[in-house]
């Protein structure tokens, strides 16, 4: 497993991380001791950065990630969490005390002293102009209770302005084969600013994986069903914010740029490991088989530079219209 420098955390972690959003919950029911498993089969396959936060399945995903913790004691993993989303996302609730119990919250569930990497979890845009609010972060970090801090974005404008703040140390932003704007900019002044990046929603919902059709049911309490049209939240992290019918069609034109032997999960998740900016890329897996494949994409060879301008191309002409500007 290839592993890259977290930023200024110093941390090296895998190229290929542990999205724990899915064992919360939020996409269809999964097995708490299945979950284990795909957690260990990941951390097997060598995996060792995993990312929760504390509204997954309301805290679940985070008590699942500590027992994991538990039973693979002493071994070096990084975990990431997020907070702010326990309340209405107004600026005036992100207060010192709210931080600390969010804070207590967390640790317990993961059952640490100190967390790794606390990440602002898509907090309103006006909070990336609020000092004051990084400076409490520091704060926190000279009380030990987190190592490092970071944001979680949804508009590259955001992790811009996240960048010039001196303690951030890591950035997690949507970037995938449908989502391509971070490339232009955000991830060369990252990497100048020795930030780290994690790329989340790396498979568009599974569009990304050539494996969902127009006959593909989504439960009741899986967000690709609730929030397609951002009923619940930000758009952009359903589907990468892409129409379903758009995302199939042009899913369906990658099939034939998929390696032999590979899948094309592999494939988008190799064509995010393409960029240099990227420290790691975190997609969602809810078996250990899933987490397996999931981890061999850091072992696919580099896509030919044909590959890569058939998916700039596609890009450009099927998808860059619907997303691009608004993220």
């Amino acid at each position: 497993m290839e592993h890259r420098r977290l930023g200024k955390t110093g941390r090296s972690v895998s190229v290929i991380g542990f999205g724990a959003w899915a064992i919360g919950g939020d996409w269809g029911g999964v097995d708490e001791a299945v979950a284990l498993r795909a957690l260990h089969a990941a951390a097997d396959a060598g995996v060792d950065l995993i990312d929760t936060a504390d509204v997954y399945g309301d805290g679940r995903s985070e008590r699942i990630v500590g027992q994991f913790l538990r039973e693979r004691a002493g071994e070096p993993f990084f975990v990431a969490t997020k907070m702010g989303r326990r309340v209405r996302q107004d600026p005036a609730e992100f207060t010192p005390a709210a931080f600390r119990a969010w804070n207590d919250r967390s640790r317990e569930n993961l059952g640490v002293e100190r967390l790794d990497l606390v990440q602002l979890h898509c907090p309103p845009t006006q909070l990336l102009y609020t000092p004051e609010v990084f400076a409490d972060l520091d704060a926190m970090v000279a009380e030990g209770r987190i190592a490092n801090y970071g944001v979680s974005v949804e508009k590259v404008e955001e992790g811009l302005k996240a960048l010039a703040y001196p303690g951030v140390a890591a950035v997690q932003i949507i970037f995938n084969a449908f989502r391509q704007r971070p490339a232009e900019r955000f991830l060369a002044e990252a990497l100048r600013n020795d930030v780290g990046v994690l790329a989340r929603v790396p498979l568009a919902s599974g569009l990304l994986t050539g494996k969902l059709t127009r006959a593909t049911a989504f439960g009741a309490d899986d967000h690709r069903q609730y929030n397609r049209h951002g009923e619940a939240f930000d758009v952009g992290e359903t589907f990468a914010g892409v129409d379903y019918e758009t995302g199939l069609e042009v899913a369906e034109a990658l099939r034939e740029l998929v390696p032999q032997g590979a899948t094309m999960a592999q494939m988008a998740l190799r064509w995010i490991l393409m960029h240099d900016g990227v420290t790691t890329t975190i997609p969602g897996a809810k078996s250990p088989e899933q987490a397996r494949l999931n981890a061999a994409a850091a072992d696919l060879a580099p896509l030919p530079a044909a590959t890569m301008e058939r998916i700039a191309e596609l890009y450009a002409t099927r998808i860059k219209p619907l997303v691009h500007q608004r993220w």
